[in-house]
């Protein structure tokens, strides 16, 4: 019988959830979800001084906003420091491990004599072979025993076959002196309890990966798939960091990426399937495997991001739009959407969401629907709205007013109209965006006339054409 998959995403709180992060938890995601597996959330809290609850939520809120929901509760690493403290103690009972009684001020001589000398700085503790009866009472580290000779071979998904020699490996300090249990430990302990079949992280734990196999080998346990991803890295190559610009998945989301966008973003950073860009979460869930990841660094590309996400808003259904423009608005504390510019959104939204790469784009071209008389043009769309324009809006409005409100008839009579004033439609275009919307970027006209309705429509073209709209 197949073992069912297994995967984990263990942050530290760090009081956001780094666009790496959310990449991996993505892939950890994609991959149980794809093979009716489950997908555990860890917090790897224990450096008490950062790991706030704030920042835990933090973490918490930006995996929601992403969508990638995880199975049971969230374990905490610091609660499992007993049981952890637990196998360093079963490890030295069973001869796998020992106490060091070496002081900081020894191992810092001992590793400046081998520098001196040319050999590994890697501590050989004096301790390791020393028996009970002659140690001394004092402080003491449990470290383990790691082995003298031959390498260790890590079977990685990603990056292949890894040998470590093992006389490149120390003897690796499982319990400090106060009795708490290093991170290399604990993490061990918390995969093989929570049952981690396929551990999938960034690259720049695959050495810790060998140290990590120590653990496995001497309690006797079974090995984790080990997958290491390249990192991501900026436009120039360098590792990702603040100086590229946003670094949080909350900082994506305020800036109104989709997060069906995000998500087919972060999984194109580093992983392939064929020539495909665009997807669904359900083909990234059926496409996603191990093998599709590169061994390189991939870069981060914000018109990338902008073309997938304006893909993912013009294939999005009109209904579950307007719902994320309403918790994008909730995000950035903006007054919600009224009832009536709540329908005015959901009717104009087939003119709204083409070529709409973030939600404020989108806002943007919506100005018409969410906006009320009498309205207030922009500094731009104003100066379509000199003495000549408004003359041939008052020519034009009798027109409008017996014309069957359809986008045939208006298209016909606006041509027949322009036709009329010896002009041509364009110079109508600008003093009707005006008008109707107070900007000079806007949704086609037809398109606005046609969501507005005859009523409101006339009566924006009054305000201007009767001198009644602000200035």
């Amino acid at each position: 019988m197949t073992t069912p998959v297994v995967t984990r995403f263990a942050p530290s709180p760090t009081g956001f959830l780094h666009i790496g992060g959310a990449r991996t938890a993505l892939f950890n995601w994609l991959y149980a979800r794809g093979r009716g597996g489950k997908f555990l959330l860890r917090i790897e809290d224990t450096d008490r001084a950062r790991s706030t609850p704030e920042a835990t939520e933090a973490i918490l809120q930006g995996l929601r906003w992403l969508g990638l929901d995880w199975d049971g509760e969230p374990v905490s690493q610091f609660d499992g420091a007993a049981r952890h403290a637990e196998v360093a103690n079963s490890l030295l009972a069973d001869g796998k491990a020992y106490k060091c009684f070496s002081t900081q001020d020894e191992i810092a001589a001992f590793r400046e004599a081998a520098k001196a000398e040319g050999r590994s700085t890697l501590f050989q503790s004096p301790w390791r072979d020393v028996p009970a009866a002659d140690h001394p009472d004092a402080p003491y580290v449990i470290r383990i025993k790691s082995p003298e000779s031959g390498s260790t071979l890590i079977h990685d998904q990603v990056q292949g076959d890894v040998t470590i020699r093992n006389d490149q490996l120390d003897d690796m300090v499982l319990l400090r002196s106060d009795g708490t249990p290093v991170y290399m430990l604990a993490v061990v302990v918390d995969d093989h309890d929570m049952g981690v079949t396929h551990v999938i992280r960034g690259d720049d734990h695959l050495n810790n990966a060998a140290r990590q196999q120590m653990v496995y080998d001497a309690m006797g346990w079974d090995i984790p798939v080990w997958a290491h991803i390249p990192l991501i890295h900026g436009p120039d190559g360098k590792k990702l960091s603040k100086r590229h610009g946003a670094l949080g998945a909350e900082e994506y989301q305020k800036m109104g990426y989709p997060a069906a966008g995000m998500r087919n973003y972060l999984a194109r950073l580093g992983w392939s399937h064929g020539d495909d860009e665009f997807f669904t979460d359900a083909q990234a869930q059926e496409w996603f495997d191990l093998s599709g990841i590169g061994k390189s660094p991939s870069r981060f590309d914000v018109k990338k991001l902008e073309n997938l996400s304006g893909q993912h808003i013009a294939q999005t259904d009109d209904a579950a739009l307007q719902q994320e423009l309403e918790a994008f608005q909730s995000v950035i504390a903006e007054t919600p959407f009224t009832s009536l510019q709540k329908s005015g959104l959901l009717k104009a939204m087939p003119h709204l969401k083409e070529r709409s790469k973030t939600f404020p784009e989108l806002l943007d071209k919506a100005a018409f629907v969410l906006t009320s008389r009498p309205i207030t043009p922009d500094e731009k769309s104003s100066k379509a709205l000199d003495p000549v324009s408004i003359g041939i809006l008052s020519r034009l409005t009798p027109h409008l007013q017996i014309v069957n409100w359809s986008r045939t008839e208006l298209e016909t009579a606006l041509g027949a109209f322009a036709d009329a004033e010896g002009t041509k439609f364009g110079k109508l275009a600008g003093p009707l965006r005006a008008a109707l919307a107070g900007r000079a970027v806007t949704p086609s006209v037809f398109d606005m006339m046609l969501v507005l309705g005859r009523e409101e429509s006339l009566a924006r073209i009054a305000d201007v054409a009767e001198g009644n709209a602000p200035t």
